[in-house]
Parts: structure tokens; sequence; C-alpha cells
């Protein structure tokens, strides 16, 4: 098996954006595609990790990029500064992630009629926001993702799968949110699945989280139980 992996240069309107690939030239290609949205600190390596794991199970994984080329959030903060003006403007990330899987689709190791997208935190909010614009796109997943309402769209053209990870403890969904989502797939005709950890904060497949007071912290146990759904879910949706 060998893996491949570059980045790609592309462009939201003035924006330029950096996205990492990764892919398998050992398999026949193109092979299915998957969009990977990053948490609110950018375009990291742990996203590229994931990415090169994607693609050791024969998809070509494309890790979006949110804020820029080069841009990075440096602790708590600076990461609120860079997602905030997309939570607060939210056709301006639909647009954004909508333009990353354009993206993704045009990249010749990828089968454009086979894709999902998943993403972690700020970036389940992102491919959450994707499927409700109505993108053409096989299924969706979102890792402890924000659960935030879109204000701007209803939702009720969503083509997509949806398969929702979620910690039940994570202090980064309101109350009422989780069922509100339920509702709102539910009404939209949507092929869902919400999976609920006890005893999981936010943040659960983050090695590296270790903040109780923020409601941040890495969960082994559904960590790798949430990985083994997701590609139970996309096996179903691709293959």
């Amino acid at each position: 098996m060998s893996i491949q992996t570059k980045t790609i240069d592309y462009y939201d309107n003035e924006v330029c954006l950096q996205g990492f690939l990764a892919y398998n030239d050992n398999q026949p290609l193109p092979a299915p595609g998957i969009l990977i949205a990053h948490a609110w600190g950018g375009r990291n390596e742990f996203v590229c990790e994931k990415a090169r794991q994607l693609a050791e199970h024969g998809y070509s994984a494309f890790a979006l990029d949110m804020y820029g080329k080069g841009i990075l959030g440096d602790g708590v903060e600076e990461s609120a500064q860079l997602m905030q003006p997309f939570i607060e403007n939210r056709a301006m990330l639909q647009q954004r992630i909508n333009t990353a899987l354009h993206t993704l689709k045009q990249v010749k190791q990828v089968d454009a009629k086979r894709v999902a997208a998943i993403g972690y935190c700020f970036g389940g909010l992102c491919v959450l926001d994707l499927a409700r614009t109505g993108a053409e796109l096989q299924g969706i997943i979102s890792f402890h993702g924000l659960l935030n309402p879109a204000d701007n769209i209803d939702g009720q053209n969503i083509k997509a799968k949806v398969l929702v990870l979620h910690g039940h403890d994570d202090p980064m969904a309101a109350p009422g949110m989780v069922p509100a989502l339920q509702a709102e797939l539910t009404l939209a005709g949507v092929d869902w699945q919400l999976h609920n950890y006890g005893l999981t904060l936010h943040a659960f497949t983050n090695p590296i989280a270790n903040d109780p007071d923020f409601g941040t912290v890495y969960q082994p146990i559904a960590d790798r139980r949430s990985w083994q759904t997701a590609l139970n879910f996309l096996s179903e949706v691709l293959d």
C-alpha cells in the first residue's frame, strides 16, 4: 500500500485556501472521496492524519481549509476569533465549504459521484451546513460537532445521509440542541443516526484534549467506537 499526499491551493473569491489530499495509488483510481472539515483551530495535523488514515481504507481524502492558506489559531482565544465570523455569517460558511466540495470533486483521484464529508467540532457544524444547502454527496458525519441551527436556510433540501457522533455531556451543545437537530432531520425526511456517548465531553477524539473545566477531554473508548461507526457508515454510503 502506498499513501500519496499533496497540498492543493484553491480559492473562495479572493481568499487563497490550501487543502491536504491523501490517496492510495496502489488501488484503482478514482476512489470515493471524503471531505474533512477541521476544528476551530484550522487545518492542522490532526485532520491531515485523518486524511492519511482514510486513504489507508481506500478513500481519497481531502482535509479542507476554512480560514486561508497557513492560518491557524494559537490557543482558545485565537481559534475562537477565527471561527466566530463563520458562526455569525452562515452563508459565508456554507459558500466556503461548498467551494471545498467543488475542489474535491475536481481532483482526478476522486470519484465525484461517490463523496462524503466528515467534520470535527466546528467542522461538524460545517458539514451539517453543507448538507443543509442540498449539496450532492452521499453522507456526512459530525464528530462532537457544534449543533447551532442555521439561521438562513431551513435544511429541507438535505440529500445526504447523516451520522452525528456526540458526547452526552458535551457543554458546547446547549440544552435542547440535540432534540432540535433530530426534529429538523426527521422533518426533512433524512436517513439519520445519532450516537450519544455517555460520560463523554467535547473533543473526545482528540488525544491532546485535556481541559475538564472547558469541557474538552479525550475519551479513548468513545474515540475508538465512533471511528469504527464512521467507517461502517462510509462503507455503506460509498462502496
